[in-house]
This record gives structure tokens, C-alpha cells and sequence, in this order.
């Protein structure tokens, strides 16, 4: 599990079938890094939230089809990197 910044929403009017219309976020890491993460809990813009990756981002998501390698698994109330 890692610690990311919401920093924005991601619309695509176009996807790959595996996404079904899951909710997508671009993620800041602490290093800076960006990555586009599933949002199944409605992460707003600017929270902090924990993420889970790779094979278990799958079972963190409500369909477990949806092809993700990154998903918010829940929102940080209280965090001070």
C-alpha cells in the first residue's frame, strides 16, 4: 500500500472494455510521481488516500473484471506527510 494526493479526475470518453465504467483519479505521490489510480470510494480532489496495487487492485474493486493495476482502497481523514 502506498499514501497518494488526489490531484484530479480523469474523464475518458473512450476506454478498454476491462474498465466498465470505473471512476478514474491522476494520483501525486509523495516523491512526486503521477499515476492514474480506480476510484471505487469517491476520493475528492486534493484528500490523501491509500492505495493498493498490482493483483490485489482487482479484489479492491466492486467488479472484480475491471482490468486495474491500481485502485483507492479508502480516504486518509487526517494526514501530514
Amino acid at each position: 500500500m502506498e499514501i497518494w494526493q488526489v490531484k484530479d479526475e480523469l474523464v475518458c470518453t473512450r476506454r478498454a472494455p476491462g474498465l466498465h465504467t470505473a471512476s478514474l483519479r491522476v494520483l501525486q505521490g509523495q516523491r512526486g510521481n503521477i499515476e492514474v489510480a480506480t476510484d471505487p470510494v469517491g476520493a475528492p480532489i486534493g484528500k490523501w488516500v491509500f492505495t493498493t496495487l498490482g493483483s490485489a487492485a482487482r479484489l479492491a474493486m466492486p467488479q472484480r473484471t475491471v482490468t486495474t493495476d491500481l485502485t483507492i482502497c479508502g480516504i486518509i481523514d487526517a494526514w501530514e506527510p
